[in-house]
């Protein structure tokens, strides 16, 4: 547990309790009246209530769209449900850029229905609830279908034949065991609409600002570090008293259960009302997700000259740099595709060492420290990435840590949040290991270390390869840490949409589509590689 501990003290609670202090402390002395002031600001109490009330209505929304797809994976079987799997989840790995861009296109001035109809949601709250509802989906679909699917349907048949209706036996049987499933994935995406950044920075305009935008706004914009810091503290507060929450979710949802195998429980539709929820889904599941991405996919080929004309154009333009009269780029913005791609390999070979090294210390040990722990390493999604990635700047800027200018930088803030992907990944699996064969091995006179190449390893393989699918697709497409410390030469992808996004021009909106939908190619083929070989469906994400 040394190597994690340390990891997440030096890189994680060391830059952003810097930043804290440096926006809370004033000649040597914390300067704790500032919270009062900040928080009582009427443009800062607008930003803490519309953070708020988004993020509640994005999980209602949430819930109501994404729970009949929950129960149709997890009761129905019927031709391509993995494909159709893979797909729904494909928008929970795209970056948050890449969503914002999508929407952009769909909602955006200029886009399909701003062509069709005159109408235009962008800088309007519907444009996030929507994109937030298209990221969020999988989180509802594959933690309550993953747990349904392993409910015995023959407890809700037996209070059927004992005279209750089906709404009733839904209710008094199905419904609480789904309830802990149910809060845990609300509270997940609670907690990812809470601190939105990439996804409200693009559709919701100067007019709509969460506590991450803000913070960044506060930081990036107008230096205004005291207040930065202030909304850090309430953020980390919010997010850990969530993840506490959740916590205690899950722990109530391992002991109260029996599973059944899910092959027992899927079966085809029957009747009309059946095929008809079935028919609901694709139709939601068409027009929610496969509908933005593929008028982002259209919009990235409009380039041609000439009225509906299709080409490469936007392509080709990311191959030069400054085309159209840009100087937005210092370097081709094409090369952003071999920088992110060596940023995230790096920044997942790191993650999973040290996932691999938290999840086998988890497995081994108990108590209320190892709880903390566990906590602990989930901070990082919920934490201001922005906090982390300006603390960076500042902390790790002198020897033996020098690492301002080094390229080192940006694997290491993506690597943080690959880590909770690897240890939530690889947990489960860890702990259903036999401990005798640990025992045996150490019998044997193996060191906990060849015990674990020996024994865990083979055991996890295809955990591991699974972890780090989801590893390589988050740091592909981390944006709040990176859009600080990437290097104006060395752009990541989510970076360089954002840029283009930001400056005026066809050209430079025909570009970003372009990037975006190369970034969304690769963390897609990166998702259906994983359901190939990930062979763990019972509702860990």
């Amino acid at each position: 547990m040394a190597v994690p501990v340390a990891f997440f003290a030096l890189f994680f609670a060391y830059p952003v309790t810097a930043i804290v202090g440096r926006g809370l402390k004033a000649e040597g002395s914390w300067q704790f009246g500032r919270i009062g002031e900040v928080l009582s600001r009427p443009d800062i109490l607008d930003v803490l209530w519309f953070t708020t009330w988004q993020a509640l209505a994005s999980t209602a929304l949430t819930l109501l769209i994404a729970l009949p797809g929950a129960y149709v994976f997890a009761r129905f079987d019927f031709p391509g449900k993995q494909v159709l799997r893979a797909v729904v989840t494909v928008p929970f790995v795209l970056p948050t850029v890449v969503v914002g861009t999508a929407f952009l296109a769909l909602l955006g001035r200029g886009g399909l229905l701003d062509e069709l109809w005159g109408v235009r949601l962008d800088t309007t709250v519907w444009a996030i609830l929507l994109a937030h509802v298209f990221f969020n989906y999988a989180v509802v679909v594959r933690t309550v279908g993953g747990l349904w699917s392993q409910l015995d349907p023959r407890q809700e048949e037996a209070a059927r034949v004992l005279g209750a209706g089906r709404f009733a036996a839904f209710r008094r049987v199905t419904l609480p065991a789904l309830a802990p499933a149910v809060a845990a994935a609300a509270l997940m995406v609670f907690l990812f609409t809470f601190t939105s950044f990439g996804v409200v920075q693009i559709l919701g305009g100067p007019a709509y600002s969460t506590l991450e935008v803000e913070i960044y706004r506060q930081t990036a914009q107008l230096l205004d570090l005291p207040t930065a810091a202030v909304l850090t503290l309430v953020q980390f507060a919010a997010v850990g008293g969530i993840l506490a929450v959740h916590a205690a979710t899950v722990r109530r949802r391992e002991r109260a259960l029996k599973l059944v195998d899910p092959a027992q429980t899927s079966r085809r539709p029957r009747g009309a009302g059946q095929w008809a929820l079935l028919g609901g889904v694709l139709l939601t599941a068409l027009l929610l997700i496969l509908l933005p991405l593929g008028v982002l996919v259209e919009r990235s080929l409009d380039g041609a000259d000439g009225p509906g004309g299709y080409g490469f154009r936007y392509y080709e333009a990311l191959q030069s740099v400054g085309a159209g009269g840009s100087s937005t780029f210092l370097v081709p913005p094409l090369e952003a595709v071999g920088n992110s791609l060596r940023y995230a390999l790096v920044a997942t070979l790191i993650a999973l060492v040290i996932g691999g090294l938290a999840a086998a210390a988890l497995t081994r040990r108990a108590g209320r420290l190892v709880r903390g722990f566990d906590a602990l390493l989930m901070l990082p999604l919920g934490v201001s990435a922005v906090t982390v990635g300006f603390g960076f700047l500042i902390t790790l800027d002198k020897p033996p840590l020098d690492l301002r200018t080094s390229w080192i930088l940006v694997p290491l803030a993506q690597a943080l949040v690959g880590v909770p992907f690897v240890v939530r990944t690889m947990l489960p699996v860890l702990r259903a290991v036999d401990d005798r064969l640990r025992e045996a091995a150490a019998v044997l006179g193996a060191s906990p270390l060849r015990a674990w190449r020996e024994v865990d390893l083979p055991l996890v393989r295809r955990a591991v390869l699974v972890a780090a699918g989801f590893a390589f697709a988050v740091s592909l497409g981390e944006f709040g840490a990176t859009v600080f410390i990437a290097r104006p030469d060395n752009p990541t992808l989510p970076v360089a949409v954002a840029r283009l996004l930001g400056r005026s021009g066809e050209l430079n909106y025909g570009q970003a589509m372009a990037l975006s939908t190369i970034l969304m190619l690769v963390c897609a083929v990166s998702l259906l590689l994983l359901e190939r070989i990930r062979t763990d469906r019972s509702g860990e994400f």
